[in-house]
């Protein structure tokens, strides 16, 4: 699933720097913009719907009667930060495009190095398990999610911006065609 962040990412960059160097940034950005909203809305249907759906989910991919339950815990805390870490991949192609690669570096460092010391405090100091692996995870990519959407929520020195944008169907069907390829090789 968080696949359709590298689709929309590799795919929406290539879109979205075509119109920067055509020197049409407010286009742009709202190309940014929509493939970013639609990127958060289709990772809270995904996350709702395998929450919900955790158990016959984790039984088709081969969870057996012993580890159900563990399946269950883990995957439905993931699915608390799983647009969170949907945007994080998407985000690291646009920071570049947006001409911030180190911006990109910094968010999974940051992100990376919050899970480890999370992983720790949570599993060795609060003695929580597996549902502390699961939430330091979960903290870690919706930081990892969160930092580059405040980021380019706001005024910033970037070639990017989130803001008003109208749905642009063939921005859509272009950038899906164009991270297609990344999406399979993920798979």
């Amino acid at each position: 699933i968080s696949t359709v962040g590298f689709m929309i990412g590799t795919g929406g960059s290539a879109v979205v720097a075509i119109k920067l160097g055509e020197g049409e940034r407010k286009k742009a950005n709202e190309y940014f913009s929509m493939l970013i909203y639609i990127l958060i809305g289709a990772g809270i249907i995904v996350a709702v719907t395998a929450f919900l759906f955790m158990r016959p989910i984790a039984y088709a991919i081969g969870a057996t009667e012993d580890m159900i339950e563990y399946c269950v815990l883990y995957g439905r805390i993931l699915c608390v930060s799983l647009t969170g870490f949907m945007l994080q991949i998407a985000f690291q192609s646009f920071f570049i495009v947006a001409e911030k690669p180190e911006l990109s570096l910094k968010m999974s460092l940051l992100s990376g190095i919050t899970n480890v010391i999370l992983d720790y405090l949570f599993i060795v100091v609060f003695d929580w398990g597996l549902a502390g692996a699961g939430a330091a995870t979960a903290v870690g990519e919706l930081l990892g999610g969160i930092g580059p959407s405040i980021y380019f929520s706001r005024e910033n020195n970037s070639l990017l911006r989130l803001g008003k944008t109208r749905f642009y169907g063939n921005v859509l069907l272009k950038t899906c065609t164009n991270g297609s390829s990344e999406l399979m090789t993920n798979i």
